[in-house]
């Protein structure tokens, strides 16, 4: 594996060419992983969405979601999140301030195209049954309803373990050695209850899409405790802006980190 040094260093040319990469492929790589991720959040909510335990539901959803990101990783797609360590090629003066922003609006929209897309998919299919619809209006409006100093922390822990997660997987030489070296961190981050923009992507229009099909499911959950009045386009609003601030701050703030700690 390459040593926290060579990663800097080579991670410095990727980030470089991922600033300057013609707009058309940063889109459509960044759909691709928007897709990825929204299946690792379909995978972790079918699986524990019948799960009473809470603990337990959330021990299996971080075993299904972190394969989302090693697809992103083995395909070469492009993710908002884990390109915020592209703050290494700029402190390395490999990459322009203007060439990251660019990169990381671009793959922002095409991830959101990616996730949401996905989103629109499963809801149209009847999310396999009306307990699993439930399931994700809650979801989503639990998140809608989070507050915005909280949500913009929860975005810091979660973006600190999902670039450290690209880092341990850039590192290793082999498949096995990338998977596990994603698996580890993201895992972390889902059983913690972190936030990240892009998961939030598909969780929260599939929640407000399930919520129109089946729109019984919301007097049931208000009775049952759940808060519905931020389940609505400014609620997502709400959480996609606190969430992505937070998801900056850690991605640009660990890549710093590492910059600072092995450079040359």
């Amino acid at each position: 594996m390459l040593s926290p040094g060579e990663f800097v260093s080579f991670y410095a040319q990727v980030g470089a060419k991922k600033s300057t990469n013609s707009t058309a492929r940063l889109f459509l790589a960044a759909i691709l992983a928007g897709f990825f991720i929204a299946s690792g959040a379909v995978a972790a909510s079918t699986a524990s969405y019948g799960l009473e335990n809470a603990s337990v539901a959330r021990v299996v959803s971080g075993l299904l979601f972190p394969f989302g990101l090693i697809m992103v990783i083995v395909t070469g797609a492009e993710l908002f999140t884990g390109n915020c360590l592209i703050t290494i090629s700029l402190l390395e003066k490999k990459a322009s301030l203007a060439g990251m922003a660019r990169n990381l609006v671009i793959v922002y929209l095409g991830n959101f195209v990616g996730a949401a897309l996905l989103a629109a998919a499963v809801a149209y299919s009847g999310f396999s049954n009306t307990d699993l619809a439930a399931y994700a209006i809650r979801t989503a409006a639990n998140k809608c309803a989070l507050p915005f100093g909280r949500a913009v922390v929860l975005g810091i822990l979660c973006n600190i373990l999902v670039c450290a997660g690209v880092m341990c997987s850039l590192c290793a030489k082999s498949l096995p050695g990338r998977a596990i070296g994603a698996f580890v961190p993201v895992s972390f981050f889902v059983i913690g209850g972190f936030e990240h923009c892009v998961a939030n992507m598909y969780y929260i229009p599939a929640g407000l899409l399930a919520a129109g099909m089946y729109p019984n499911l919301g007097g049931w959950l208000q009775e049952a405790g759940v808060n519905m009045s931020a389940l609505n386009l400014a609620g997502f609003l709400g959480n996609m802006l606190p969430v992505t601030m937070g998801n900056i701050i850690g991605g640009c703030g660990f890549g710093a980190l590492i910059w600072a700690c092995h450079k040359k």
